[in-house]
């Protein structure tokens, strides 16, 4: 009961055991699996994100109920918002491929409070009746909108062409390396393992900058450390798991870390 828990790769015949073993099993209670983890995660803050926008009643004053901010960069940003999420909901249906692995209902639960409880506290400051533009005004704005549009078209096609490649998590192993291709968008691979984080960062980083918003940015921060433990995680997988793996590749900032 104290030992650690057993693998899904272990063979009875083999385990360190007599002729007799007892076995304890735990019961984690209700599960959901991945797929259903990535969907509920990123359905609530498409629905969080237009309630702020439209300014629906009890969120400010009364008097800005059902307007809208006449700030270009608001729209935008809420456009921005909209798209990674609804690209992230269909790569989540078509593109990628989950382990079988399950999470507790009650993990899931505080996955979708973090997003969602995020998504409120940047919408409801973007949407803000007294939100202020960013510094250097238009050119802040459409740089980085250009930078975040490029983040997500880059992180698309890494997703479309390493979808023959089983989605590694946690406790999962990969079945192959993944290459790059002939298509420039996938060449990130021969710099980092988990392009896709990357990538999710990238935008990040620059839907801060365009909005200029501190919830934004704590957000982004704590997202970066987060990804960065995963690819770090899975860097190590595929290093452990391939011996003729490439030396090159960091986790997900090239050549660095």
């Amino acid at each position: 009961p104290e030992g650690k828990a057993l693998s899904d790769d272990d063979i009875l015949e083999e385990l360190p055991v007599g002729t007799t073993a007892t076995m304890f099993l735990q019961d984690l209670g209700p599960q959901l699996g991945w797929t259903m983890v990535f969907l509920a995660e990123s359905i609530g803050p498409l629905f969080i994100c237009l309630l702020f926008y439209y300014r629906l009643p009890y969120i400010y004053n009364h008097e800005f109920d059902y307007t809208r901010s006449p700030h270009v960069v608001v729209r935008l940003a809420c456009i921005c918002y909209m798209l990674h999420y609804i690209k992230r909901l269909m790569e989540t249906i078509f593109v990628h491929r989950f382990s079988h692995g399950t999470l507790p209902l009650q993990t899931i639960m505080l996955h979708c409070l973090y997003y969602w409880g995020f998504a409120a506290w940047q919408a409801y400051y973007i949407n803000h009746p007294l939100y202020t533009t960013p510094t250097y005004g238009n050119l802040q704005i459409y740089s980085a909108l250009a930078a975040f549009l490029l983040a997500c078209h880059d992180g698309h096609f890494h997703s479309s062409t390493s979808s023959h490649v089983s989605f590694v998590l946690a406790g999962s192993r990969p079945t192959e390396i993944p290459y790059p291709t002939k298509n420039p968008f996938t060449w990130l691979f021969f710099f980092v393992s988990c392009p896709n984080y990357t990538y999710e960062v990238g935008s990040w980083i620059s839907f801060t900058v365009m909005t200029q918003c501190t919830p934004v940015a704590v957000f982004t921060c704590i997202g970066f450390i987060q990804m960065t433990i995963w690819a770090r995680g899975k860097h190590k997988t595929y290093v452990k798991e391939f011996k003729d793996y490439p030396e090159l590749r960091s986790a997900i900032i090239p050549l660095f870390l």
